[in-house]
């Protein structure tokens, strides 16, 4: 009899057990090769060298993109309240017969102005210094508080690599620049809106000279909200409206020149302690000189020294609250 023999088959739980082993190795090197190319790239990859400018650069790049996102209601809050003080001072109350004319002359028919100033001339430059200072201390006051809550946001900003004290200064500089835009929109709204006679009569005198004041007054009420937000208790604000913002404006020679405060002598010395008085003043004298006006050295002294100064006190209380 004849036997032949043959090759037994492994069984099929072994031969499984021999495809998931080699299908396990593949899947191995597939992943050790896939890491080892990660690890090259990023070993090949450029160190990051994150520079004070660069720095700074992103994170005013991220303020004006939220500006930009929110740019309607900026806007929108930026246009409503000169609109209705042009309306009402300038289009309502000439129409009505309430003009005002400040000079010789009064009003002749129609609202025309023999010799007299309107009041739109005198409003113009009021009403920028207005803006600069609502706009320059609540874009900056405002978010601060959030910031500042129990939530602490403030501490997402402190961990980038600059000093604190740069960011303090990042956003006086933000402010800034809102409450320049502020000013800005208030020009052509005085322009356009006005009864018939009552335009306004303005004259830049020195640009660069315009400049400077637009910009130093920005600076400083931005430094001020600053100052406001690291030392005011959030609890207070609606007190900081009755107590700041109200008297500022009221006493801040928006409807009136300076000069004209001459009879009411301690009144006009009191004020001074209003820098919206000298933003008021410097602009009046660059945009209307033909009104009386505080002399031009005086304003830029007060604007510059003070932006200076506050600047530094602001600087010094916002590092001292993100740090405790």
């Amino acid at each position: 009899m004849t036997s032949t023999t043959g090759t037994a088959a492994p069984p099929a739980h072994v031969a499984g057990k021999a495809a998931g082993t080699a299908g396990g190795t593949a899947a191995g090197q597939a992943a050790g090769q896939a890491a080892a190319g990660i690890a090259a790239l990023i070993a090949g990859a450029p160190m990051p060298q994150p520079t004070l400018a660069k720095t700074f650069a992103a994170m005013m790049a991220r303020e004006f993109r939220v500006l930009r996102r929110n740019g309607l209601s900026t806007f929108s809050r930026a246009v409503i309240q000169p609109l209705l003080f042009v309306f009402v001072f300038t289009y309502v109350m000439p129409k009505i017969g309430g003009g005002i004319m400040l000079g010789r002359g009064g009003a002749s028919r129609g609202g025309a102005s023999r010799g007299g100033v309107t009041f739109t001339t005198v409003l113009v430059p009021g009403l920028m210094a207005s803006m600069l200072l609502m706009r320059g201390i609540m874009s900056v006051m405002f978010p601060l508080v959030m910031e500042f809550s129990w939530q602490r946001t403030i501490a997402d900003r402190a961990l980038a690599p600059v000093p604190v004290q740069l960011l303090a200064i990042q956003k006086i500089i933000a402010g800034a620049v809102q409450a320049l835009i502020g000013a800005l929109i208030v020009f052509p709204i005085a322009v356009v809106v006005h009864a018939a006679g009552q335009a306004p009569r303005v004259h830049v005198t020195s640009w660069p000279l315009l400049a400077l004041i637009l910009i130093t007054g920005a600076l400083l009420m931005a430094s001020l909200g600053l100052l406001l937000g690291t030392v005011m208790d959030p609890r207070k604000m609606q007190m900081m409206f009755a107590a700041v913002l109200l008297p500022a404006t009221m006493l801040g020679c928006v409807y009136y020149p300076w000069s004209v405060l001459h009879n009411i002598r301690w009144l006009q010395i009191a004020v001074l302690v209003n820098p919206m008085v000298y933003t008021a003043e410097g602009l009046r004298a660059v945009l209307t000189p033909g009104i009386g006006h505080m002399p031009l050295w005086a304003v830029l002294l007060v604007l510059i020294g003070g932006t200076v100064i506050i600047g530094y006190l602001s600087a010094r209380t916002f590092t001292r609250r993100v740090l405790t």
